[in-house]
């Protein structure tokens, strides 16, 4: 008769390559047996990578999350309690830095499973990993595209009527419960689910496991996530340009039949300076929004529908950089650009040595109504 040894605690046996090659390892070779089951098969072909790649990895991502947590801390606290910042079109921006704030504080998860060289927090820390991912980046993209359609009828069509605070708070909430829904689904593994990916230090949507039903979600995801935000951000922000450039055309068209170099006063030209660098702002914030979670979406497709030998795990992080990065940069292209959120912050933090001149009343009422020149 055999005794069961309860002293004795279960260690996870070391996952060795079976190429020949001592002492090298597979990628979970220091995950216990019962947290296997959660990491998809795909990745346990791979080699265990250098330590000092995940080193590299948590150090970069130490500084992704000091960067990201001063830019959008102070996003959060100047348009949230500033007076000039708290108008409807920014609440949108607020809501836009709370994603971003989100999406970084799940990286000490990252963070300690990179220095543990693995899949330490296991199953519990996957999931709110993935979880927080999930709703900070489907709801950054919905936020992107208000952001888009309020620039647009600020600028495009600015007599169809301001945006009001009511209908703000409506559309946020309608981006939550928008948002909601894919984060959950995912979390109960009603529909999808979530898993490690790369390294096994992050974990996002599971787009590797090949069923009907797997696939049809991965699908039904990019489309209502990254396709249909994406497609009302292009619109809008490309009939922008276009109205911009056809008013520019008519000005000019006009100043020359009337013998004059232009027919703007330095008023409207200085309210119409700040409306233009405020829009530039949520152009550039699109542009980085696109430009970061396209190669994720890719990712997913490749893993979903494609050839999944080119999804290697150093491949497959670095789309997960660019997510970060782009939560990041954003505070600091509205501390850039956006005029009255300088003048802030140069008053509440003068030892920032910013330099934003204060817009006389005529012109501060000029750029919130942002009425167009007069021909």
């Amino acid at each position: 008769m055999t005794l069961l040894n309860l002293t004795v605690f279960p260690r996870p046996q070391a996952r060795l390559m079976n190429d020949g090659t001592a002492g090298h390892r597979l990628l979970a070779w220091n995950v216990p047996p019962s947290e296997l089951i959660h990491i998809p098969e795909h990745w346990l072909n791979y080699p265990e990578p250098e330590a000092s790649m995940h080193f590299l990895l948590g150090l970069i991502y130490i500084a992704f999350f000091l960067m990201a947590i001063l830019g959008n801390g102070l996003v959060l606290w100047i348009f949230s309690f500033a007076k000039s910042l708290r108008t409807p079109s920014n609440m949108f921006v607020v809501n836009l830095a709370f994603c971003d704030f989100m999406m970084m504080i799940k990286t000490p998860i990252f963070i300690y499973n990179s220095f543990q060289r693995g899949f330490a927090l296991g199953f519990t820390g996957c999931q709110i990993f993935a979880f927080l991912g999930s709703l900070s980046g489907i709801g950054a993209s919905t936020t992107n595209a208000c952001i888009a359609y309020d620039r647009y009828t600020t600028i495009a069509k600015p007599f169809d009527g301001k945006l009001t605070r009511t209908k703000a708070l409506v559309m946020l909430i309608c981006v939550w419960m928008y948002t909601i829904p894919w984060a959950v689904l995912p979390l109960l593994e009603v529909w999808g689910k979530f898993a490690p990916e790369g390294y096994l230090t992050a974990c996002t949507f599971d787009y590797l496991t090949n069923t009907f039903d797997n696939h049809m979600f991965v699908a039904v995801l990019f489309f209502f996530s990254y396709c249909f935000p994406m497609t009302f951000i292009i619109y809008y922000y490309s009939q922008i340009v276009s109205k911009v450039f056809s008013h520019e055309k008519a000005l000019r068209e006009q100043a020359k039949k009337m013998n004059v170099e232009s027919l703007r006063s330095n008023q409207n030209q200085n309210s119409q300076s700040a409306e233009v660098r405020i829009a530039k702002a949520a152009i550039t914030i699109c542009f980085l929004f696109v430009a970061s979670w396209t190669p994720y979406a890719v990712l997913a497709l490749i893993g979903a529908f494609g050839d999944q030998s080119l999804l290697t795990p150093g491949v497959t992080m670095i789309p997960a950089l660019t997510c970060k990065l782009v939560a990041c940069i954003d505070p600091y292209v509205y501390a850039i650009s956006h005029p009255k959120y300088r003048l802030e912050l140069q008053k509440r933090l003068p030892w920032l040595a910013i330099k934003e001149s204060a817009p006389s009343d005529t012109q501060s009422v000029a750029t919130e109504s942002t009425a167009p020149a007069a021909t």
